[in-house]
This record gives C-alpha cells, structure tokens and sequence, in this order.
C-alpha cells in the first residue's frame, strides 16, 4: 500500500471503510493532527499535498484540477473499500475537484462528501481570505499557529507564507460556472460563529448533492474550531459514517456498478488572475 508521499502514514489493510481528509489552507496532514485515528469503524487517511511539510520540498499543484489528477492517481489503490472525502475551507474545494475527476474517469466514488467551511464551487471564488495581502496572510499564519496549540515564530511565518500564497492563488483560479450535480451525498458543515465563511454562504451545495442526499449542519464554534474537532462535529461524522459501513459488501458494490454508469458532469471553469 502507498504511504509516501500522500499520506501522512500507512493505512490499514483491514480498515472497513477509509475517509480521506483534505487540508486546511497553508497546512499539509497536520492540520489533523488534534483528530483521533478512527470515526466509527472508518480509518482517516490525512492527506498531505505537495509543496508543504514532509513534501515542502516538491512543486506546488497549481491547480484543483492539476491536483485532482496527480491525488487520483496515487489514492486509487486505497479505493477498493467504501470511502468518504472530507475538506475544510480550500480542502472542501481539492475534494470536491477529486469527486468531479473520479466521476468523470469512471473510477470507485465516494459515499459522501463531506464539506466544511466553504461555499460552493459554483458561487466562488469567495471569502475574505482570497483578498488578503502578504501581511494579512502573516497574520492569519499567526491566528492559525495559535489554533492549533503553537507558538507563532519567525521560522513558522518564513515556511509558512509562501504555501499559504500559493494555496489561496490555486483557490482564487477555480471557479465552477454552473452547479455539477453529482451521483455522491454531500453533507455541508456550517459554523455559527465563521468570520470567514458564514454558514448561510454554504446552501449552494444541495446543487452538488445526488438527488435527496444532501445534509447540512450548522455547528457552535467559529473557522478555526475544526481543527480541534468539537464532539459534535465527530459526531455528525460517525452518523454518516455508519450510514454507508453498515451496508452490505454486495449493496457496495451494486451502489457502484450504477454511478459508474451516470453520464460524467460537464464541468466549465473559468479562470481568474491572482489577486482577483
């Protein structure tokens, strides 16, 4: 099984089901690293994205869609079990530009996605962090240290400006124009306090969901409060979770033979300069 370079560690070959997390922006798998090992009988696999921490080293992705392709690639092994995608702020965004190329290449689909802190594809590029200059960006290096129990330093904000630029630039360049519907249940997560993503900003999501699959949540606490995931938040998780590990390996399987067989969305992108 693949371990390097996605994944932060080896995951279990006996795992009943997987959920891949996304990063949130200027982080790599350790903006995870508060979050236990196991949801409800699922094993979460922390993806680490090149250009940050142990993969600081390689190029930047420079593209969702240019990320979707290189992720597909090294995850599609790893597929062969029920699987759920989950992305917070541009994360939700990498997961979802994931689901629309697995789709569209007819590969194993998730059983949900799982998004948090992000509009829709189709109604951004959006929020305040997409506007930020280089200074403004040093001190949202500092509010996000300060998240996740460090202690902001010179070396942080040296290492950390530059992946955080060139995440928000690959965020501020993809646009949807029209919704994609996909044959995969969302499930939107809100936070009532978000000075970033307001949850009504999210309902643009039902527009992604199969039909009669979609789920939204508005949960206490503000952006960064999914770091450290409250008990509510894992909660919401493992509801969902043993919805789709319960089923039986054959209804897994049928499940699958019929998205295979769902026409691929056409999905039209616009391009916008950085800084837009």
């Amino acid at each position: 099984m693949p371990t390097e370079p996605w994944l932060s560690r080896t995951p279990a070959p006996e795992a009943a089901a997987r959920v891949f997390c996304f990063p949130f922006p200027g982080l790599g798998a350790s903006a995870y690293r508060h979050w236990p090992d196991r949801i409800a009988g699922a094993e979460l696999c922390r993806v680490q994205p090149p250009g940050r921490e142990a993969r600081r080293g390689e190029e930047h992705y420079g593209t969702y869609e240019a990320f979707a392709a290189r992720a597909a690639e090294a995850l599609l092994p790893l597929l062969d079990r029920p699987f759920a995608l989950l992305g917070h702020s541009t994360g939700a965004l990498q997961a979802f530009a994931l689901t629309v190329h697995l789709v569209r290449r007819r590969l194993p689909l998730p059983e949900r996605l799982f998004v948090s802190g992000q509009v829709a594809p189709h109604q951004g590029p959006w929020g305040p962090l997409l506007r930020m200059s280089d200074a403004q960006l040093v001190t949202e290096i500092g509010r996000l240290t300060r998240a996740m129990g460090g202690v902001e330093s010179l070396g942080t904000i040296r290492a950390g400006l530059p992946v955080l630029r060139a995440d928000v630039t690959a965020a501020q360049r993809y646009s949807v124009q029209l919704p994609v519907p996909l044959p995969v249940g969302v499930h939107a997560i809100g936070w009532r306090d978000d000075d970033q993503v307001p949850p009504e900003r999210m309902a643009g999501w039902a527009a992604c969901s199969a039909r009669g699959a979609f789920r939204s949540v508005t949960l206490p606490g503000g952006h960064h409060a999914f770091l450290d995931p409250p008990p509510r938040l894992l909660a919401e998780l493992a509801h969902e979770i043993d919805r789709f590990t319960g089923d039986s390996d054959q209804h897994h399987i049928d499940e699958l033979s019929q998205r295979r067989a769902v026409a691929r969305p056409e999905v039209t992108h616009r391009s916008r300069a950085a800084g837009a």
